[in-house]
């Protein structure tokens, strides 16, 4: 740990007992600024993560700290009258000394402390199904565990997150008004794109028929955002939930099967390594549905895969727009990283069009097994 003044000033704002010994910058995160600082408490070490807020994303700071103390203590009320086994632990929110959830620095960032989940690890891509497996498993109890949370009582932290139409439309804005003159180098990406419109027409006739009941979603289900155990290699935690708000579980699945079923890294160049693996498909299926088959709809299960269309769509549409726009919003470490991003997304919804039957095929499996359990 290195010896950084300021994590040690932003320690002092929070209820953490012992006395601070250092801290460094932690994770991969493109959006807040994430640290952790370790402390000595009795000669123990006890570490904690701070991070500070992007606030030009999160606008209402106070009603997303709102929202994380109120998803927090449901799922800690959860778990503990909760009869499964083994170790499952919520995301611990540290008091500031004045009694909220968030401080304000001079300079106006606002910060916030988590307790530090130890003995876990997070994986950027899912080394193979067991991984895969467990990360579905987090996040379909995740999901199964708000289930009876009132979506009404959580604001949007971020307004029209999954808004496919109005990304699209920010997208064609962004290509006719060229800010940074891009607009020439991604003819074949933005065609692949408007070829696909429909997923959005198909999804927009399902929640106005309210077949796709909104539920609190966590609605940001990469698969770094589990951790999972260095012992047991079973999941611990879901964090990173300042996006938990309104939505539906076809989000969830969907971003599962984008970030845990291709063995590609988000900014692939050789576009030929970019497709879903069924055995990772298959492996996140399964853990999805077996925690989520009790709480899902009919509708909601037989429209799975195209939560799968839709998130990879709308995460390509992100980047690209983000591209075009000059890398505003997704933090890169090189030129034509968000390119590669949407490049990789765009390759990866053509690999699930191709294998849709198959991919249909396992979600069936999933469904009669739990059928067959129940």
């Amino acid at each position: 740990m290195q010896e950084n003044p300021e994590l040690r000033e932003v320690g002092g704002w929070f209820e953490i007992e012992g006395t601070w010994r250092g801290g460094d910058r932690y994770g991969s995160g493109h959006i807040n600024q994430t640290y952790v600082s370790e402390f000595d408490r009795a000669g123990a070490v006890v570490r904690y993560v701070h991070q500070a807020i992007n606030q030009e994303i999160f606008q209402d700071v106070p009603g997303l700290m709102r929202n994380l103390h109120r998803v927090t203590s449901h799922l800690r009320t959860s778990a503990s009258q909760s009869e499964s086994s083994g170790r499952w632990e919520v995301p611990a929110l540290v008091p500031t000394r004045e009694g909220t959830f968030w401080h304000r620095d001079d300079a106006g960032v606002c910060w916030r402390t988590f307790a530090f989940i130890e003995g876990s690890r997070t994986y950027d891509v899912a080394p193979g199904p067991d991984i895969a497996r467990e990360a579905a498993r987090g996040f379909g109890r995740f999901a199964r565990e708000l289930a009876d949370l009132d979506p009404s009582e959580l604001v949007e932290s971020i307004p029209r997150f999954h808004d496919l139409e109005g990304r699209l439309a920010r997208l064609r804005g962004a290509s006719v008004e060229d800010p940074v003159g891009r607009a020439a180098t991604v003819e074949r990406e933005l065609e692949a794109v408007w070829t696909r419109v429909e997923v959005a027409d198909e999804f927009r006739r399902l929640w106005d028929a309210g077949d796709l009941p909104v539920r609190v979603a966590h609605n940001d289900t990469k698969v770094n955002n589990a951790l999972i155990d260095d012992e047991t290699g079973r999941v611990v935690a879901i964090i990173d939930l300042d996006t938990v708000m309104p939505g539906t579980l076809l989000f969830d699945y969907g971003d599962l099967v984008r970030t845990a079923t291709c063995r590609a890294a988000e900014d692939e160049r050789d576009l030929a390594a970019v497709a879903v693996d069924p055995g990772l498909f298959g492996a996140v299926t399964q853990g999805f549905i077996e925690q989520v088959g009790s709480v899902a709809t009919s509708a909601e299960l037989e429209h799975l895969l195209l939560g799968a269309r839709f998130m990879t769509l709308i995460i390509g549409v992100r980047f690209l727009t983000d591209y075009l726009e000059g890398d505003r919003y997704f933090r890169t470490s090189r030129p034509d990283q968000n390119l590669d991003r949407a490049r990789t997304q765009l390759a990866l919804l053509r690999s699930i069009e191709t294998s849709a039957e198959s991919l249909e095929e396992e979600i069936w499996d999933s469904r009669r097994a739990l059928q067959g359990r129940s």
